[in-house]
């Protein structure tokens, strides 16, 4: 079977550095990892197809991104195209596994979107599935959502976008304070979708009380939601608070003060997933967008509403967040890395296969330099052009 070795790595990986690092691939998975030249051991007899040597370079696995939204100048909300322009952006910077994430439209509209995904998923190992961000939030915590999109949700809602989605829904954004909240978290919980705490007015106890109805993540702690204060904790609080969930951040110097990621870090080791939240400009240039049904202004690498000013996604890609986590807020490399491979794969019912260099995983890795830029991409085994 084609082999692949990359040996002479700084390798991170659960959480650790293996020096003089190498990793063996066996068509799409993982086959040995070690250190030194054992790797010539390994192959002995059987050569492989392809060996690369990182020359001391930072060897880490594939990114996993599970809060995106598009880039390239495309999004994920139009279709076939657009999603493979947005993919191959992203992976360029090292992303080698996506969860899709819409914007709030009308359920119908959802539906197709999610089937169309579905399908997709099926035929592309890069794609994890789909997350909606919507349309049951909050008008008050919107963002860029349009608030005439905006509602609770329904019985009948919930059974419409499970059932286009066909197992395929990843993870769902909801603001459990509203009419029906708690039994949709239920209900998604149930049926193995990861429930996220978002654009949401739900204060420290309505935020436990999703967690314990089966909630598990909180959708970019800080941003669409109300902060801490010392007599009224909010989402953050009930999230670093509850063992087991996931927070989401932005690590894009915009969305949250470096010093308040730093914090997040420190207040809930192991459980903190960086994602971009990325819009269509993602790896573009400044100008006008469109996110969902909103219009959308790019200046200076940050994207905010046309009409009111609101921050509107991000133009972040995961290799610019795991360099600022280290270089800026202070992270090791080791939990930086973490945040952006295993604990957003486990966050999304991946982590058995994905988002570590180990036997058996995904033969998904990027090698990159001193300063954290992407020097080759591995998919499924294979080099990525760059």
């Amino acid at each position: 079977m084609p082999a692949h070795v990359i040996h002479s790595a700084r390798l991170v990986s659960e959480g650790r550095i293996l020096h003089n690092g190498w990793v063996r691939f066996e068509d799409d998975t993982i086959a040995e990892v070690g250190t030194g030249d054992d790797w010539r051991i390994s192959v002995a007899g059987d050569q492989p197809d392809a060996v690369t040597d990182a020359d001391g370079a930072w060897l880490t696995p594939g990114f996993v991104d599970i809060h995106n939204h598009g880039g390239g100048g495309a999004s994920f909300d139009d279709g076939d195209d657009s999603i493979s322009t947005a993919l191959a952006m992203h992976q360029r910077h090292g992303t080698t596994r996506f969860v899709l994430s819409l914007v709030t439209a009308p359920v119908e509209d959802l539906a197709v979107r999610l089937a169309g995904i579905a399908a997709l998923t099926a035929a592309d190992p890069r794609i994890l599935g789909s997350h909606l961000e919507g349309p049951f939030l909050d008008v008050a915590h919107k963002g860029a959502h349009d608030p005439a999109m905006l509602r609770p949700s329904t019985g009948a809602d919930i059974d419409v976008l499970l059932g286009s989605a066909g197992g395929t829904l990843r993870q769902i954004t909801i603001a459990p304070e509203l009419p029906g909240g708690l039994e949709a978290v239920r209900a998604f919980a149930a049926a193995g979708v990861a429930v996220a705490v978002g654009h949401t007015a739900a204060d420290y106890g309505q935020t436990l009380a999703a967690f314990d109805a089966g909630a598990s993540i909180l959708t970019h702690a800080f941003n669409g939601m109300d902060g801490i204060h010392h007599r009224a904790p909010g989402p953050v609080a009930a999230a670093t608070h509850t063992p087991g969930v996931t927070l989401e951040i932005i690590n894009d110097g915009t969305h949250v003060h470096p010093e308040v990621v730093r914090m997040v870090f420190a207040s809930a080791p192991g459980r903190v997933a960086m994602i971009t939240d990325a819009m269509a400009a993602a790896g573009s240039s400044d100008g006008d967008y469109v996110l969902g049904s909103l219009a959308v202004e790019v200046r200076d690498g940050v994207a905010r509403l046309a009409d009111g000013g609101s921050i509107a996604g991000s133009t972040l890609t995961l290799d610019d967040a795991l360099r600022r986590a280290v270089t800026e807020v202070g992270i090791s490399v080791e939990d930086a890395v973490l945040a952006i491979t295993e604990i957003p794969a486990a966050a999304v019912g991946r982590g058995h296969d994905l988002g570590r260099l180990a036997a058996g995983y995904a033969a998904d890795a990027v090698i990159l330099d001193d300063d954290f830029r992407v020097l080759q991409v591995f998919a499924a085994g294979a080099p990525l052009p760059h």
